[in-house]
């Protein structure tokens, strides 16, 4: 057979795409610290017992999951998850056990081997059927319909459910559904975790500093490019900014730079690059009806309708933020309502001054007025997207004949004077794992979870829950969806008051990491972070 010859043009467009790739894939260059600053203190190390991105981001490079969305996709989705230690996975016919072929050779930090047996312990921990209790459990509510998991040898492992749940795979992908070791105390792993993954925890100083540095045996060959990353805790965030020019730091807490932050870090340094994305983070009022005044449902109507929802996103995020309901909005959330559906719900339509005067109506009538306020406290956590926000509501209900004052907790006490529902009306601001409605409506409003801080409690819209979860058809999933995300915002259950939408920056030779748009806890393994240096 004689030989196939190829024009000179296409010889060379080849030799152009395969040494152009190789060069792309031997581009990255290993080594160095990545220098980024903490906005606070992470109550803890232990991701299963916290529900904040301050233990997310520096220690999600610790571990690994059985799945993992893609690092690199900025929309998290079904489609973009990939295996991690678990190498593929299997369903049963009926969708009620899906079965894990798991990667071997893998060790934890400490030496010892993974197995099929950490994956057990893992989720009967969250399912409340280990020796191994967590001080506190926020995803309780995401494996609520996992029934058991089972172990087949060292290498394979499978997780029953009570009923089919389309959304499983996307909470086993979230950067919260970690795995843990059998052999390590939940005592230790709140403050010297120990994982698989591509980092080892060195140190963590309190209100200092948290150090991570290179796994030498990570299972992931030629991983990490870091040899380190350093956190350094810097409670301002104008301080943060200024020693984010000053090149103290690679990169800054993500989305933690305002928007006035924001025209500075471009003044003075205009080679650093900036992304302002959405987070699947809605700003919202908590009211916690299981007290009076708020017990009332009149006063609990009166709040919603005396937002100005446009004023927080132009006054607070100079426009950069977005109005929405329960579900984060479109076009980077998946499920939520469009403008349309959502302009008709009470509250959120754009006639603010009726609102108002509804409001006032609905106050006057149980005897308060311009000369007997409603005077409370506005709790909220010692942030500055949070203290900003209270700031704003305080003022805006004034409007209503409510005189309120901002109550700032530190953030180590916050989720559990929460948790205790030691406070009458909270300013919050709830990161979705998971743009999911299973993950959404089961974790924030579900009669029995421990993280509906407001004491909600609706059995017929419940019986939604479990009724959208089990549909596997997304287009017959959607409608379901927005008929709970309406009588959710009709019923106030957790007023959103605005969807985020901010910055990250970090300097220009930082490479690999991608910002993404509807999860802030999902894109923080780090592994294929490099520095251009």
């Amino acid at each position: 057979m004689r030989p196939m010859i190829l024009p000179g043009g296409m010889v060379a467009a080849l030799l152009c795409v395969l040494f152009g790739t190789a060069g792309a894939a031997l581009a990255q260059k290993a080594g160095g610290t990545l220098k980024v600053y903490h906005r606070d203190n992470p109550p803890s190390a232990s991701i299963h017992e916290e529900a904040t991105i301050s233990t997310i981001i520096p220690f999600m490079p610790v571990f690994n999951n059985l799945v993992l969305f893609d690092q690199h996709v900025a929309q998290n989705g079904e489609k973009t998850i990939k295996p991690e230690l678990a190498k593929s996975w299997t369903w049963n016919a009926d969708k009620t056990a899906i079965t894990f072929k798991l990667e071997e050779g893998v060790k934890w930090h400490d030496g010892r081997p993974f197995t099929a047996r950490d994956v057990v312990c893992t989720f009967d921990m969250l399912t409340d059927k280990s020796g191994q209790k967590l001080r506190t459990n926020p995803r309780a509510s995401w494996y609520r319909n996992l029934d058991r998991a089972s172990a087949a040898g060292d290498s394979e492992v499978t997780l029953y459910l009570r009923r089919p749940q389309a959304s499983l795979l996307s909470m086993l992908a979230s950067g919260l559904s970690p795995i843990y070791p059998c052999h390590v105390s939940m005592a230790q792993m709140r403050t010297r975790p120990i994982g698989t993954g591509p980092f080892k925890m060195q140190s963590f100083s309190e209100f200092q500093n948290i150090r991570l540095v290179r796994n030498p045996d990570y299972w992931k060959k030629g991983r990490p490019y870091l040899d380190a990353i350093d956190f350094t805790i810097v409670n301002n965030p104008t301080t943060a900014a200024l020693s984010f020019v000053a090149g103290r730091f690679d990169m800054t807490f993500p989305w933690e730079v305002t928007a006035n932050d924001l025209k500075f870090v471009k003044k003075e340094a205009p080679a650093a690059i900036c992304e302002t994305t959405s987070m699947n983070l809605n700003v919202n009022l908590l009211v916690n009806r299981t007290a009076a005044p708020f017990d009332n449902p009149d006063m609990r109507r009166a709040l919603v309708l005396a937002l100005d929802r446009k004023a927080f996103v132009d006054g607070l995020t100079q426009g950069l933020s977005v109005v929405g309901g329960t579900m984060q909005p479109p076009p980077d959330g998946v499920w939520g309502l469009p403008p349309d559906l959502l302009s008709v719900v009470p509250g959120y339509g754009p006639d603010v001054e009726k609102n108002r005067a509804d409001a006032r109506a609905l106050m006057e009538k149980m005897g308060y007025g311009a000369d007997k306020p409603l005077r409370l406290k506005i709790a909220t956590r010692g942030v500055a997207l949070y203290k900003d926000a209270a700031e704003m509501t305080a003022a805006q209900l004034k409007s209503i004949h409510v005189d309120a004052s901002v109550e700032v907790v530190e953030t180590s006490l916050w989720f559990n004077r929460l948790r205790r529902k030691e406070y009458t009306l909270a300013v919050n601001a709830t990161g979705n794992g998971v743009d999911d409605p299973d993950q959404t409506f089961f974790e924030n409003f579900a009669c029995k979870s421990g993280r509906n801080y407001t004491g909600y409690c609706n059995p017929e819209i419940e019986a939604l829950f479990d009724k959208q979860s089990a549909e596997s058809d997304p287009a017959k999933r959607l409608p379901i969806v927005r008929e709970i995300d309406v009588r959710l915002l009709a019923d106030g259950a957790r007023p959103p008051i605005y969807w985020s939408r901010s910055t990250t920056c970090q300097q220009p030779y930082v490479k690999g990491h991608t910002n993404m748009v509807n999860s802030i806890y999902n894109g923080f393994r780090f592994e294929d972070v490099w520095l251009d240096k």
